[in-house]
């Protein structure tokens, strides 16, 4: 069972946020995150993302993903509307950054981000987000809006007590490096995607 192991406020350039570290033991040194902004009110409908952990994206900006961009957007949104982001330690799709950074070379081949991962012997996708439901029956969040693209995390509030109120689309623009990764995150995983 996780649980919290520490808490604080973390001003940042979006808002001020309160930062809750999750997991099994204290000694973890990867633990899970939610974010909530200082203007969220728990007995509402709560505004809530659930974010898998992106190095290349998140700190070295990395033009291959728009997982940068989409936290921003939905730090700043939450900042604006209230709300939660779960950050969960599932990089690379749940595969490692080692492993990711081999699907990187693997794609500068020509394999695409599916037939690199399959290549390597690793899941097109092997990220949990019962982690994410767990962390919001921590906090005692009952409702939501999920602000999401991934039919994955919707599907994931199913039969959990967590009830879905709507889903909030969190849509980036591609780039030239991008877009093929984008059409396929819409052609094979199924993302609601409308600019590509």
């Amino acid at each position: 069972m996780m649980k919290i192991q520490a808490q604080s406020n973390i001003p940042t350039d979006f808002g001020m946020f309160s930062m809750y570290a999750f997991s099994e033991e204290a000694s973890d040194w990867n633990p899970h995150f939610a974010l909530v902004s200082e203007n969220t009110d728990f007995n509402e409908t709560v505004n809530v993302r659930f974010h898998s952990e992106c190095i290349t994206g998140e700190i070295f900006h990395s033009k291959k993903c728009e997982c940068g961009q989409q936290l921003d957007a939905a730090m700043k949104f939450m900042a604006e509307n209230g709300g939660v982001i779960i950050y969960l330690r599932q990089e690379g799709r749940n595969i490692g950054i080692i492993n990711k950074l081999k699907a990187y070379a693997l794609q500068e081949k020509g394999f695409d981000t599916v037939e690199a991962n399959l290549k390597l012997g690793l899941p097109a996708d092997g990220r949990n987000f019962d982690i994410a439901v767990e962390i919001l029956k921590i906090l005692k969040i009952q409702k939501i809006n999920l602000l999401t693209n991934n039919p994955d995390k919707l599907k994931s509030l199913e039969n959990t007590g967590v009830i879905l109120d709507r889903r909030l689309p969190l849509e980036i623009d591609s780039n030239e490096v991008n877009e093929s990764y984008l059409v396929k995150k819409k052609d094979y995983f199924g993302h609601l995607l409308e600019k590509v």
